[in-house]
């Protein structure tokens, strides 16, 4: 790897304004961002809906980065930081795999520079100033059965779901129910996502909901509990984007991570801001497929304040498509152009997305070993007629930025070819109507069945001025609502089982089906395989 400092440099910035975070990381005060009259292109990196056999999104978009600098570009990357949740359960690390990867990787994977438990600490803290105000009776009409605020971890634990506390009597307040969220989940983590500076981090977490006072009328905030100037400092570093590097030595810059599928799932815009400034092109990610973690980039994100982005890429597989053809796992790697052919409804489904919100599509198919000249040939096929401007083989795992200059090329072109951004609804619009838009134009879905009281919900909101945008949790595993539904299913029936209000993240979450906010270890998790060997290596980290 090349000194951290080396990294900096190469973007413009001063090694004294730095923090560092030993000799391979460091952290970026806002005040030290350059200013530019000419930010960089922002591309997006998107995929088909995920499969078993992993679409390498971040692999993708670190290869990306590089295969840019071999044709003479200055990139940056901007991704999420990992959680640890998925770390030693089953999906294992997120810092890209092979040749094209983010480095320290272990480190990244693991505790970083402190983020992630900064964030923690700040959103259970909430919870204990919320629990201790409604025990002194500090707002009146509010108690303990009125706190909707629960707690978080970064640990699978399905034990923790649903927990009653105050089992030690009045001492420990009122016997109730709640329950803890992955911290990825969390609205803090939202918040320090899309906060732009520390007045609006500020005002953002001034307006989180921890519950509600005279029958529910009255929102109950964290500016009336009294916990936003010790959330502050809390969060003080953790605002900071995260500098890094490529397995090749180009910059990227790590920071926030909330997920795909129940939250926004995008990396940070104070790490784009930061990005645009110091290069010619900055690579970013979306979570899961174009469904979620890409509408979510545009109809959150950007609506929010985000830079637009001026070409989309979009991800997939061979192996991927035979899965939404309807091949099993077994036998991904048996060669199968009918299964890629019908398949292929799945891609031109997220390039038919991408350009719904006005953007250029490249579609990036990321080469495995046993994918042969005709499937490959099918996946192009389909994705041109969809109307991607181009589909070219990713080699980045195998290759490193040599085998990604093909792609570099496409995506340069396709952002010269300029973006016409659009997004799906307006932000006076009904929520009712916002859900609409989504589960017709989106999920393709035939009917939207509202459950009980998410009606009166949704009225309940709008009567407090909550004009924000819809975050749908649901399963990353189907355009639909449903995971057994691969490939591009249509008529389906989108459930919206609850809604959610993350006031400071100015978004309404809105829960389709059975979602867990908290998953739970697999019978075989990677935690297993991780261990650090006697010279002090960890080992086990799977990549992503």
């Amino acid at each position: 790897m090349r000194a951290i400092a080396e990294v900096a440099a190469q973007m413009g910035l001063r090694w004294d304004d730095l923090e560092p975070h030993g000799r391979d990381k460091a952290k970026v005060p806002l005040h030290a961002f350059p200013t530019t009259t000419d930010p960089a292109k922002l591309i997006v990196v998107t995929a088909i809906t995920p499969t078993p056999a992993g679409e390498g999104k971040t692999t993708t978009s670190v290869g990306l980065v590089d295969g840019l600098a071999a044709i003479g570009k200055r990139p940056v990357l901007t991704i999420r930081q990992p959680s640890l949740g998925p770390l030693f359960g089953r999906k294992g690390g997120g810092t890209g795999g092979g040749r094209a990867t983010a480095e320290p990787a272990t480190d990244i994977n693991l505790h970083f520079t402190g983020d992630f438990h900064a964030i923690e600490s700040a959103h259970n803290f909430l919870a204990a100033m919320a629990d201790n105000a409604a025990h002194n009776g500090d707002i009146a009409g509010f108690s303990g059965q009125n706190i909707t605020w629960r707690r978080v971890t970064d640990a699978e634990d399905r034990a923790l779901r649903r927990v009653i506390i105050g089992v030690g009597g009045r001492a420990d307040g009122p016997l109730r129910e709640t329950g803890f969220d992955i911290s990825a989940a969390s609205e803090i983590m939202a918040i320090l996502a899309l906060a732009k500076d520390y007045d609006d981090l500020r005002a953002r977490l001034s307006s989180i909901v921890v519950g509600w006072a005279n029958g529910g009328r009255d929102p109950v905030t964290a500016t009336d509990v009294r916990a936003v100037g010790s959330m502050m400092v809390l969060l003080k570093d953790a605002l900071k984007p995260n500098l890094v590097q490529t397995a090749e030595g180009n910059p990227a810059l790590v920071h926030t991570g909330p997920f795909g599928n129940i939250a926004h799932g995008c990396s940070s815009i104070v790490a784009d801001t930061l990005a645009r400034a110091c290069a010619d092109y900055v690579v970013t990610e979306a979570g899961f497929g174009a469904d979620l973690g890409f509408e979510k980039f545009m109809d959150i994100k950007v609506r929010q304040g985000g830079p637009e982005p001026a070409a989309a890429v979009v991800v997939a597989t061979v192996r991927g498509l035979k899965w939404h053809g309807g091949v099993e796992a077994r036998d991904l790697g048996t060669p199968n152009v009918q299964a890629v052919h019908d398949g292929s409804a799945n891609l031109r489904h997220a390039v038919q997305i991408v350009r719904r919100y006005g953007l250029p599509a490249v579609v990036a198919i990321n080469r495995f070993p046993d994918d042969t000249p005709e499937e490959i040939a099918e996946v192009q096929r389909a994705a041109l007629e969809a109307g991607a401007l181009a589909a070219v083989e990713a080699k980045g795992f195998a290759e490193g930025g040599g085998g990604m200059t093909e792609l570099a090329h496409a995506v340069v072109s396709a952002a010269e070819a300029g973006a016409d951004v659009k997004l799906l609804y307006q932000d006076e619009d009904r929520v009712t109507k916002k859900v609409d838009a989504l589960a017709s134009n989106l999920f393709m879905a035939g009917e939207v069945t509202w459950g009980p009281r998410t009606r009166t919900t949704a009225r309940r909101f709008e009567e407090n001025g909550w004009d924000f945008p819809i975050c749908v949790a649901k399963t990353h595993l189907s355009i639909s609502a449903n995971p057994r539904l691969r490939g591009a299913p249509e008529g389906h029936t989108f459930p919206v089982t609850e809604l959610r209000i993350a006031a400071g993240a100015r978004q309404i979450i809105c829960l389709a089906g059975d979602i867990m906010t908290l998953p739970g270890l697999p019978s075989d998790p990677n935690a297993y395989d991780i261990d650090l060997t006697p010279g002090g290596e960890a080992v086990g980290l799977l990549g992503t």
